[in-house]
């Protein structure tokens, strides 16, 4: 309970009487929270984005050290008449068994484990590459205006046009061999416009901020007022549109393998053992079923994760 005050106030007489009881808590005294402070003080008390936040780290930790998951390899076949398309093995938690064989005799579980280094790596990847590329582009589109606005903004609306699998699925046919970096790099050129139009639009209405026309009338240089005034006040929708947006670049990651056009072997891939488990799905369902869950159980963590973040940073959500 916040301690009471009271407050003595002289009447005609000289008789203090008291006046009306105050609130004196550190809320009143204390310094106000800044944007970021606020987001972090609701997040701590959201389960959505506890839950989320507990399923990222530990994809990220088996994406990191999958050795300590499992000792089995996710490539090499110890016993094929033994293991071919054998069902799991639900008693032998975290065995090599425990998810069963493929129809190759390799582990599934192994393959699961290791599977999350490549999909959580492009996912990241071209997060951080279309969140650099399209805040350049949209903050220098934003603060300059005229035909350099013009220009940019043009040359997003072309790139926005294209459909993203479709541009990603020609772009990557005409390599042999797709490694992580060549599916990071496709989907970024692709993926960018997005965080572009968001940035344009934040740094246009910021730029209208009284700090920054101070700034202007100071003599900052223009380097000074995008990365020191304009920046940290435009991160909050950028950081929003990345963390929604990261969960479907792993779902493209996910689909293009699926397809054939992804990630090529010997790069492990859920993708990849989605599109090799459909044709036994009839016989041996889980070789389908459990990598597909396992892309729905990521991408799903990330969304929700992005959710929580926009209902902390938006103001107007509140």
């Amino acid at each position: 309970m916040p301690d009471k005050t009271v407050e003595k106030v002289a009447t005609a007489t000289g008789e203090p009487i008291p006046a009306v009881a105050t609130d004196a808590g550190p809320a009143a005294t204390g310094k106000p929270r800044s944007l970021w402070s606020d987001a972090w003080h609701d997040l701590r008390r959201n389960p959505l984005f506890l839950v989320s936040a507990v399923l990222i780290v530990f994809l990220l930790v088996m994406a990191i050290w999958p050795s300590l998951f499992t000792s089995a390899s996710p490539r090499d076949v110890e016993n094929l008449a033994r293991d071919f398309r054998q069902p799991p093995q639900w008693g032998h938690v975290f065995g090599r068994d425990w998810l069963g064989f493929d129809g190759q005799g390799r582990s599934i579980y192994a393959r699961i484990v290791y599977g999350a280094r490549a999909s959580i790596t492009v996912g990241v990847g071209v997060t951080v590459c279309v969140t650099i590329l399209g805040t350049i582009v949209g903050m220098i589109a934003g603060y300059f205006g005229g035909w350099i606005d013009t220009l940019l903004s043009r040359m997003t609306d072309i790139f926005l046009g294209i459909p993203f699998l479709l541009g990603a699925l020609v772009v990557l046919n005409t390599f042999e061999k797709r490694s992580v970096w060549v599916v990071i790099l496709a989907l970024a050129f692709l993926g960018w416009t997005q965080i572009a139009r968001v940035a344009r639009g934040a740094v246009i209405t910021i730029k209208q901020a009284d700090y920054v026309v101070a700034a202007k009338a100071l003599g900052a240089s223009t380097t000074r007022i995008l990365m020191r005034h304009i920046l940290p006040n435009a991160l909050a929708p950028i950081i929003v549109v990345a963390t929604i947006a990261l969960g479907g670049y792993i779902a493209a990651e996910a689909t293009l393998s699926f397809l054939g056009i992804g990630l090529t072997e010997p790069t492990v891939s859920w993708g990849g053992d989605v599109s090799t488990g459909r044709e036994l799905l009839r016989i041996a369902p889980h070789v389908l079923i459990i990598p597909s869950v396992m892309v729905s159980i990521t991408v799903l963590s990330f969304l929700m994760f992005g959710d929580a973040v926009r209902n902390a940073l938006d103001p107007k959500l509140r």
